[in-house]
């Protein structure tokens, strides 16, 4: 492990630790209705939160609407409502007039403040309107903001107005230190010092460099990304339990600095209690953070409606963020279902040539999900990187799925774990039936298998507080409990050995698999 992952990781554990003592913290947020999104709900489980996904899927609103959860103190209150967030046009009157149109819409938030639970909406008929879900006598939380979308210099009448200042009355102060010392931890520049120049309604960053011959420059003549971390370590290292809010935080930025920005983001966050919500287009940006900081939405092609990607399915990453072009990627239900389609690759691997390293395998999703996986990869062109693996008990599903797939062009072939209902049935099962081949695997006399499967079986019987869907579950958790190895572990061992003896359901799966494998192998060739 380098220096550098070192040191997000002890980061990341001490802002995990840090988020059960905070008193305010933006919980989650609800979208209704709003720039086409119809109902979305966000929740944010770690401090510094990222919000990822294709233009155009909501990431920026999601930002914006969580601007409008607090009133910040000294601030112009209307610029942080959602008629300032969200103002709407309407003009030209009549038939043929141009208004945004709206229905519906509504912001919910619910957050922690000053250790007591909030809940809050802001809805909008005519205009919008504020309430607290039911609850009298309660304002709005109060907590500092920053907000900011990490623009360039190159609007005409920015520059224009920026230019003016020279020509008027205007004011100089000198940036303290512990302001710039944010940028100084992630810039590779020496500076001697840094000034605002203040004029009426602007004002303007001035660079001196630490030469032997001292070189000054203003915003002009920095680049976008110098300019950016300048202006947020001048802006937010002074604040305490503030929300920070930034969009396209990798805007001009090296992917070593975002990786340093993101760094020094969480330790700020971590010295001065600050919760952070950033939008990005960058992987490095996700990687910065751990997996329940990442949020991924993504708009459905046919419905519009946005929708979040659970943050631990790593493999969305993976397959939209480039990471993964030169490997096959498959994509099944759970842990067990991981464990076993491993056991049938500990095999195939053999036979076929092929390494471990050449697949990725992603989970923790559902059967129900499926479809909506293969719009989202088949949009971006990668379904034929994929294999998707289901549990025997979902096979009403193909059909879906296949028809998904042929809308981007694309032939769908999912596959199917043995067994008719859940990966652990077929596990128990297996083991059952051939318990010599199993005994041998787990050290065990055929003797001491069979008495652990009978009194595990006879615990369950009588059981009738396990629904009986569940009970194979269960068991399979039992023996690997008795055998003190993981279920994924039981899983892997199930997968190898009836992959190894190429019987029944098992032989088709593996057959099925391979094929799938070697297509791959052989696009990859062309």
């Amino acid at each position: 492990m380098s220096i550098l992952d070192a040191s997000f990781r002890k980061t990341w554990d001490a802002l995990r630790a840090r988020k059960q003592v905070q008193d305010d913290f933006l919980d989650e947020v609800r979208l209704k209705g709003l720039r086409g999104i119809r109902n979305l709900r966000v929740a944010f489980d770690y401090p510094v939160s990222v919000v990822a996904g294709p233009n155009g899927c909501g990431k920026s609103t999601v930002l914006f609407a969580c601007a409008a959860a607090y009133a910040p103190p000294g601030r112009s209150a209307r610029a942080y409502t959602p008629a300032g967030l969200f103002p709407g046009f309407s003009g030209g009157g009549g038939a043929g007039g141009f208004v945004d149109e709206v229905g519906g819409t509504a912001l919910e938030f619910y957050y922690l403040a000053g250790g007591d639970r909030y809940s809050m909406v802001w809805k909008r008929g005519r205009s919008w309107s504020r309430s607290f879900m039911g609850r009298k006598d309660v304002r709005q939380p109060e907590r500092a903001l920053y907000l900011r979308t990490l623009a360039n210099l190159t609007n005409p009448s920015e520059v224009r107005g920026l230019l003016q200042l020279g020509r008027g009355t205007f004011g100089a102060e000198e940036i303290t230190p512990d302001l710039l010392l944010f940028a100084r931890r992630i810039l590779p520049q020496k500076y001697r010092g840094v000034s605002l120049i203040r004029g009426r309604n602007r004002d303007l960053l001035f660079a001196g460099l630490d030469h032997h011959d001292t070189v000054r420059y203003s915003e002009f003549h920095m680049s976008a990304g110098e300019r950016a971390i300048l202006r947020m370590s001048k802006d937010i290292s002074s604040l305490k339990r503030a929300l920070i809010l930034i969009d396209e935080i990798e805007a001009g930025l090296h992917p070593w600095t975002q990786q340093q920005l993101m760094l020094e983001l969480q330790r700020i966050a971590l010295r001065n209690d600050l919760q952070a919500v950033v939008t990005t287009h960058s992987p490095v940006v996700l990687d910065s953070v751990p997996p329940e900081g990442r949020i991924f939405l993504e708009r459905d092609a046919t419905t519009l409606d946005v929708t979040r990607r659970p943050a631990w399915r790593d493999i969305f990453q993976k397959a939209l963020y480039g990471q993964s072009t030169d490997r096959l990627s498959i994509l099944c239900e759970d842990e067990v279902a991981e464990g076993v389609i491993l056991g049938v690759l500990d095999v195939l691997n053999y036979r076929n040539g092929t390494r471990h390293d050449d697949f990725v395998i992603g989970r923790d999703t559902g059967s129900d999900e499926f479809r909506g996986h293969v719009h989202a990869f088949g949009k971006f062109g990668r379904l034929a990187g994929f294999v998707f693996v289901l549990d025997g008990d979902a096979e009403d599903r193909a059909p879906a799925l296949i028809e998904a797939a042929s809308r981007y062009g694309h032939k769908l072939d999912p596959l199917f774990l043995p067994g008719r209902s859940s990966p652990e049935a077929w596990i128990w099962n297996a083991v059952r039936d051939r318990p010599d081949e199993y005994a041998r695997e787990y050290g065990l006399s055929v003797q001491d298998l069979h008495a652990r499967l009978a009194s595990i079986e006879q615990t369950f019987a009588g059981d009738a507080t396990t629904r009986r869907r569940d009970v194979p579950k269960a068991m399979v958790r039992a023996l690997a409990d008795e055998l003190t190895r993981a279920v994924p572990e039981i899983a892997r061992i199930a997968g190898r050995l009836e992959t190894e003896a190429a019987r029944g359901e098992m032989a088709a799966f593996s057959v099925g698999l391979t094929e799938q494998i070697d297509a791959w192998r052989q696009a990859g060739a062309r």
